[in-house]
């Protein structure tokens, strides 16, 4: 296993080679190409401004020699092995620990690692958060879809998967803000940036001034959720459904007065029908897991609200929940397409191993069928997943540059933006390296978790 490593980390050598060659190229060819010219052109100076700056970016990036040469100066710089460079950029001697140097930026006129170092944590925050949320959602939904073949349950989740896959992201994001982050409706959750300026002064850790509130909090959210739970397992379906039903028109209704301009009558009727045809749907549901699971994480959250509203106190909400505030709406637009992806293919995977031979004798031996499905099925079903995730991270990567581009976040994904349309060579070329890194390290660890999921699988 450690010579396969090994070989696939060094087969990443000529790769990462070949990508940064293919966009250098097509920087190179696009019209205008990269040149000093380019970059100085539309900002107002005279001939003599002009001729200088032109001059300057010349002589320190190469620009006025010919296109393979600006790449091997470049890959001589960012290779920590090879000919050390001046201030003027001048070559000096060869050296075999002369370090990485991404180069500096043509827009931002700082080096290209520091403004790395700021934004590719934001991207790998939004992806560490999504990711979990993506694969716990659709194993749950995947799986008793596939075991409930046919049902009232795997019709359903069909319609709401195919449903949520179709709707683009832009819109999505586009709605999310114009609905819950605008004065005009509710104006829950902040439009754009990870996090308020006064966030900055304010403790780590939620702040409340009284002990009480604290209190009233906690009781109102424990109390919320085992309400919830509670009408979650009652044992009679209709009733259990009717109360919920009768909760979400309630909980409409307290949405439309908080409107700012307040509401219709058919604003009304809509949003009542929509919220109690869901609560009823969720309640009616027979998979007990995910009914206790919303009902439960519903609960807490309408304790939460009704605890906050009830304190006295002043409450200074901390830099940690500032920050999870402002990712709701982000990571929901950046999850909802993946999930209702992968929530099919696993579907399709687990109820291709539930029609096979060894699940049938297992069954036919006696072996209970959750365990048949947990035990047997599901492990042979993880191998299409492994596979998709090797191709949804840099799905995800490519997905964050609308998502942050829509909510204003300063990740690599409005960066690349920005590096692109102001044609900062130095600042595309680095991102395309470290996408490529972080792509390929997804497929290795796919590789590796191929051989955990299933002992047939050896790379010796």
């Amino acid at each position: 296993m450690l010579s396969y490593i090994l070989r696939r980390l060094l087969l990443m050598i000529p790769t990462l080679l070949g990508i940064t060659i293919v966009v250098f190229a097509t920087m190179a060819l696009s019209p205008g190409g990269i040149t000093a010219q380019s970059l100085v052109d539309g900002f107002g100076m005279n001939p003599q401004e002009k001729a200088a700056l032109e001059a300057y970016f010349n002589q320190r990036y190469g620009l006025d020699k010919p296109a393979p040469v600006q790449y091997l100066r470049w890959l001589n710089n960012v290779y920590p092995i090879g000919f050390e460079v001046d201030s003027q950029g001048h070559l000096g001697t060869f050296s075999l620990t002369k370090g990485s140097d991404l180069g500096e930026s043509f827009r931002y006129g700082r080096p290209v690692s520091q403004i790395l170092a700021e934004r590719v944590p934001i991207t790998l925050l939004l992806n560490v958060l999504t990711l979990p949320l993506i694969y716990l959602i659709s194993i749950m939904v995947g799986v008793h879809a596939a075991s409930d073949r046919g049902g009232r349950f795997d019709v359903s989740s069909s319609v709401v998967m195919l449903a949520l896959w179709s709707v683009p992201t832009m819109l999505t994001g586009v709605l999310l803000i114009g609905f819950f982050a605008s004065n005009q409706y509710w104006h829950w959750f902040p439009t754009s940036g990870l996090s308020s300026r006064v966030a900055q002064d304010m403790p780590f850790m939620p702040h409340w001034s009284s002990l009480w509130d604290v209190a009233i909090l906690l009781l109102a959210m424990l109390a919320g959720f085992v309400g919830a739970l509670l009408l979650a397992r009652w044992q009679r379906p209709l009733a259990r459904a009717l109360v919920a039903a009768a909760a979400g028109v309630v909980l409409a209704w307290g949405m439309l007065r908080a409107l700012p301009g307040g509401a219709t009558p058919a604003a009304g009727l809509i949003l009542s029908l929509l919220l109690g045809a869901t609560a009823y749907a969720l309640a009616k549901s027979d998979y007990r897991l995910l009914r206790l699971g919303m009902f439960g994480f519903a609960g807490l959250c309408l304790g939460g609200i009704a605890g906050a509203a009830l304190g006295q106190g002043e409450f200074v909400r901390g830099f940690l929940l500032d920050r999870l505030w402002h990712l709701i709406l982000p990571v929901i637009c950046l999850a909802y397409g993946s999930f209702a992806f992968l929530a099919r293919l696993t579907r399709s995977a687990v109820l291709e191993n539930l029609q096979a031979d060894y699940a049938r004798t297992a069954r036919a031996k006696g072996v209970p069928q959750r365990q048949v499905l947990w035990s047997h099925v599901f492990r042979n079903s993880l191998l299409p997943l492994i596979t998709v995730f090797a191709s949804l991270l840099p799905g995800l990567l490519a997905g964050s540059v609308i998502v942050e581009s829509i909510f204003s976040i300063d990740g690599m994904g409005k960066l690349a933006v920005e590096a692109v349309k102001g044609r900062d060579r130095e600042l595309v070329l680095s991102i395309t390296l470290i996408s490529g890194i972080l792509t390929l390290l997804g497929y290795l660890l796919a590789d590796l978790l191929y051989a955990m999921a299933d002992p047939r699988v050896s790379y010796e």
